[in-house]
């Protein structure tokens, strides 16, 4: 056993080049005086022997050298301390290896032995080497035993006898030594030999803690048998189970040395059980990080509660990690959709609030919520049932007054609602079975920083994650396939959704998704979309087809970049603003969509690749930038890839400001639009007004608000035929669309000019 190469354990200290400040004269407790711009110390950069080394002189009748950092101490694992000194000048000292035992508190250990034996320096520099063995037991060749009660300890050395030297030490080594002790280590602590019964009905947590208390390194046998316990118990020792134990939901098992899902499920019986307990441990207690299925299948009949299984934990913000399994639904009406409709009233001046809802009760937390005036994806995120109130994920954009609304509750495989907030934690590499049946994801109502990577979404039946709340701040969904139960349907028919973020700073990248109604529902700002392959297409004939990625908050400051978007589009909108007519908030903007490949085909010509659609009059963009991308149509021809919905409103054109469209390559598109747009104009017989009409090439059709420039090209001519050098000046909004510019000229005269203009006002 090496705990540095089994566990990445590394005792040795830093080198003294790395500072003195964590280099004691005293216990190297917190508090304790330290080396750095000591009169007594300095760093010794190059000495012949040692290279660096940290130079003393002997001052006190003990001078004491301690390291500050916490070195651990683990029952069974022993430790080997190394230094090697030499004296330079003045009196001859004696040298040792000490250390300070501390308890879990930081206390010392007293009563046990904390120095190694004495070594008497004799000669100028010449080097001696000094060395110590500590460790939890007593054993042959243990110069420190520390017992149980040591959790750690601050290592080094002492130099006793006459002051005046000075000595030089070089860079103290702890080395991991339990190998030595192997022999003393083979075999197997029994739990019966400590009093188990393995009856089922006797508490045999006692006995499991003695046994481990005694193995000294040894693995820990369960033997057949069905081992009650009555308490939560943490074994540090590696077990190995014959038979099984059971706990109650409130207690957990703590399995130090082998901490994974294959030993649960050893220790348990039931893969689902075992997950629950073993993500219970995980939470519960500071030494394990990630809850590693090694690679099983877990087979589940319903979904995981996860505050159940932790119900004394409502707030967790300490990273964890589960990864490298898979969880597959065995069907089963434990699945079903539940749902629910009742009559409540709606408040816009309370946005996110439902009053006097009828059986709240009966309204499950996590239900999505449908209904006039409701906008995709708003969830329950919490209720009131003596106040009759539903706490609402977003608000809603037409729904004031009192009206029926349905609930319906999905069914997850993995549901953190009971949670009050979880941040920082990870899904890695696991494969999420739905098989039509289910559901992966539900995430905490709060929450930073939550993390999938690298896992699979196979047909879900309605969603693949959802977050109800805003625990998917700042979340990241990275190298992912979400793949859809619906592949068979028209696009039309589709209505799974791959996950909907209603929180800021969300990231997505390099992930992969086909056959979904809509990919991502994103209500949140600062998004980075970046990297993803998503197809939306089907084998009908010409047809419609859905967004993928719905932009949900006009301020959307986000970044879709380097995707390729297949049979979909971008859908911006303002479906959640419970006003949605523009007063004196950020209309839409702030959105880069940049180097994307759009791609359709069987594609309705009406189709859009971008699609703006205001729930409310007078919103207008003001930010967009459309570079650099490729739009391609097979299988017929699209009309133009910028589109404004107006269901609900029209865009006002008249407050358009800083879009730059530019760039991008165009194939099966009738018509090309840009701006700015530079458009060649021919005049061919003498005007003195020239009327320039650009559209319809101009995006989303709006006006032509400004003219950066007009420039001849060639010579323009008078009435005669003689060259004309007088110069025009533009006038935009013209015409009864505003959509053309008139270039006006001192006299009538005939040419080309080249007239750069846009739709925008790109000055604020």
């Amino acid at each position: 056993m090496n705990k540095a190469i089994t566990d990445g354990i590394t005792f040795t200290p830093p080198p003294f080049s790395g500072g003195l400040d964590v280099w004691s004269s005293g216990d190297g407790i917190p508090g304790s005086d330290t080396y750095d711009n000591a009169a007594n110390a300095a760093f010794v950069p190059s000495d012949p022997d040692f290279g660096g080394s940290l130079e003393i002189l002997k001052t006190a009748s003990t001078t004491k050298v301690r390291y500050t950092g916490q070195t651990s101490i683990i029952p069974g694992c022993y430790l080997q301390v190394r230094a090697r000194v030499k004296v330079i000048s003045g009196a001859l000292p004696n040298v040792r290896i000490a250390g300070y035992a501390a308890r879990s508190n930081g206390s010392n250990i007293s009563g046990v032995v904390q120095v190694g034996p004495t070594t008497t320096l004799t000669t100028f520099g010449d080097v001696v080497e000094v060395t110590a063995i500590v460790g939890t037991g007593v054993r042959n060749g243990v110069d420190m035993s520390w017992g149980p009660d040591a959790v750690y300890g601050h290592f080094g050395l002492d130099l006793t006898g006459p002051n005046g030297g000075v000595v030089r030490i070089d860079d103290i080594a702890i080395e991991d030594i339990t190998g030595a002790f192997l022999s003393d280590m083979v075999g197997l602590v029994d739990v019966r030999d400590f009093g188990a019964l393995g009856d089922g009905s006797t508490d045999d947590h006692a006995a499991f803690e003695a046994a481990d208390a005694a193995a000294d390194g040894r693995d820990i046998l369960i033997p057949e048998g069905v081992f009650f316990l009555g308490d939560s118990v943490t074994m540090d020792s590696r077990c190995r189970f014959l038979g099984t134990v059971t706990m109650s939901d409130s207690h957990y098992l703590t399995l130090q040395q082998n901490f994974n899902l294959p030993d649960y499920i050893d220790a348990f019986g039931s893969g689902e059980l075992a997950f629950r307990k073993a993500f219970q441990s995980m939470l519960k207690g500071p030494d394990h990080v990630e809850l590693d299925m090694a690679g099983l299948k877990i087979d589940l009949r319903e979904p995981i509660d996860l505050h159940a299984a932790v119900p004394d934990v409502d707030s967790f913000s300490n990273r964890r990690v589960i990864s490298n399994g898979q969880l597959s639904v065995v069907p089963g009406p434990n699945w079903d959709t539940e749902t629910f409709t009742s009559q409540a009233t709606y408040n816009p001046n309370d946005p996110r609030t439902l009053t006097n809802v009828q059986n709240v009760a009966n309204i499950p937390v996590g239900s999505l919520v449908e209904g006039n005036g409701v906008g995709r994806e708003v969830y329950v995120r919490s209720k009131n049932v003596g106040q009759e109130t539903i706490e609402l994920s977003l608000p809603l954009h037409d729904a004031s007054g009192t009206q029926n609304y349905t609930f319906r509750r999905f069914k997850y495989m993995l549901d953190f609602t009971g949670f009050n907030r979880i941040s920082r934690f990870s899904i890695d590499n696991i494969e999420f079975l739905c098989r039509g049946d289910c559901n992966a994801l539900i995430l905490p109502p709060t929450g930073i920083g939550f993390h999938l990577r690298d896992c699979w979404v196979n047909a879900p039946r309605e969603r693949g994650i959802t977050s109800h709340g805003t625990g998917c701040q700042g979340m990241m969904i990275d190298r992912c396939q979400f793949v859809s139960n619906e592949s068979a349907l028209l696009v039309a028919q589709r209505t799974t959704i791959g996950c909907n973020l209603n929180a800021n700073d969300v990231k997505i990248r390099n992930n992969r998704c086909r056959f979904i109604r809509h990919f991502a529902v994103i209500g949140g700002t600062s998004s980075i979309i970046s990297g993803n392959h998503f197809f939306q297409g089907d084998s009908g004939p010409v047809g419609p087809r859905t967004a993928i990625l719905v932009m949900a908050n006009t301020n959307s400051r986000a970044t879709i970049e380097g995707n390729y978007i297949c049979d979909g589009s971008i859908e911006w909108t303002n479906e959640r603003d419970p006003a949605p007519e523009f007063n004196s908030e950020f209309s839409f903007s702030a959105m880069s969509i940049t180097g994307n490949t759009f791609l359709s085909q069987s594609t309705s010509p009406s189709f859009n690749f971008i699609l703006v659609k205001p729930f409310g009059t007078d919103h207008f963009i003001n930010g967009l930038m459309v570079t650099g991308n490729t739009f391609r149509l097979i299988d017929g021809n699209i009309d133009r890839v910028e589109g404004i919905d107006t269901t609900f409103a029209e865009l006002n054109f008249e407050r358009f400001k800083n879009i730059h469209f530019t760039a991008n390559a165009y194939n099966g598109v009738n018509t090309l639009v840009e701006s700015p747009l530079v458009w060649r104009h021919d005049e061919n017989s003498p005007q003195s007004t020239w009327v320039v009409t650009p559209s319809p090439h101009l995006p989303f059709n709006a006006w032509v608000r400004t003219v950066e420039s007009v420039m001849p090209e060639g010579e323009i001519q008078d009435n005669s035929g003689n060259p004309y050098w007088g110069m025009p000046y533009a006038q935009p909004r013209q015409g009864p669309n505003n959509d053309r510019v008139n270039v006006r000229w001192e006299k009538p005269v005939q040419g080309t000019v080249v007239v750069r203009m846009r739709i925008d006002n790109p000055i604020p």
